[in-house]
């Protein structure tokens, strides 16, 4: 298993296997309230974003929004003793992500590329200027690289209003794991259709412009080498 896979597994367990399981095992075995069994069950993923803000040792706006959030979602909870409210929390989390990342594209500074373009570039130095230009000079690429922003943003406010009903109409436990069912649906969804909107285009328009960038590389080098043997 790849770094990256391992990653991704760690942060699906800790974020979503465990607040999940823990739910359940503190309110079915332990007998906690709904209230006290949310709360607790949510403090892995709070003690995550809190560690990986201390660990950049900068402010990140994303990441302090999602503690903030979440920090004010318990403290409600705990005030009113609403398991629901405490449901309406994770909602609240997806809502900000996504009106964040609908203002960062309208910025013209759309927030998705930071995890969009290592992806795209592979650490390529070829595929790394051919980005560069192409941001620059291309408004086609701008508008795809918009795009997979955009899409992750409206699929992000689209979730909270779906989880946001369902806090109020579904069964609390039942909307312990429906929510996260929810999350996962809108993830890949979210993945497919920024993918085909953004992603790929961008690829392909760098993949060109890399080989085109290698050309002009090669082709003094050939005259150099012509000229040499001349």
């Amino acid at each position: 298993m790849t770094t990256d896979k391992r990653r991704t597994l760690v942060s699906l367990v800790l974020d979503v296997g465990v607040p999940l399981g823990s739910y359940y095992l503190l309110k079915g075995a332990f007998g906690m309230t709904a209230v006290a069994a949310l709360a607790w069950s949510s403090v892995v993923p709070v003690l995550r974003t809190g560690w990986g803000l201390l660990r950049q040792r900068e402010v990140n706006g994303l990441p302090l929004l999602v503690l903030l959030v979440n920090l004010v979602g318990l403290l409600l909870g705990f005030e009113t003793g609403d398991a629901r409210l405490m449901l309406v929390k994770d909602s609240a989390i997806s809502s900000v992500v996504g009106i964040v990342l609908l203002a960062s594209v309208v910025a013209g500074r759309p927030m998705m590329t930071v995890t969009l373009k290592p992806w795209l570039i592979k650490g390529d130095v070829r595929k790394e200027a051919a980005w560069e230009r192409l941001r620059r000079e291309s408004p086609a690429f701008r508008r795809a690289e918009s795009r997979f922003s955009g899409v992750w943003g409206v699929a992000f406010v689209g979730e909270c209003a779906v989880r946001a009903v369902g806090a109020y109409t579904v069964p609390v436990d039942t909307m312990v794991w429906l929510g996260t069912v929810v999350m996962g649906v809108t993830m890949v969804l979210a993945f497919v259709v920024s993918g085909a909107l953004g992603a790929v285009p961008m690829a392909h328009m760098i993949g060109r412009a890399a080989c085109s960038e290698g050309r002009g590389e090669a082709e003094p080098d050939s005259s150099l080498a012509g000229s040499t043997h001349g």
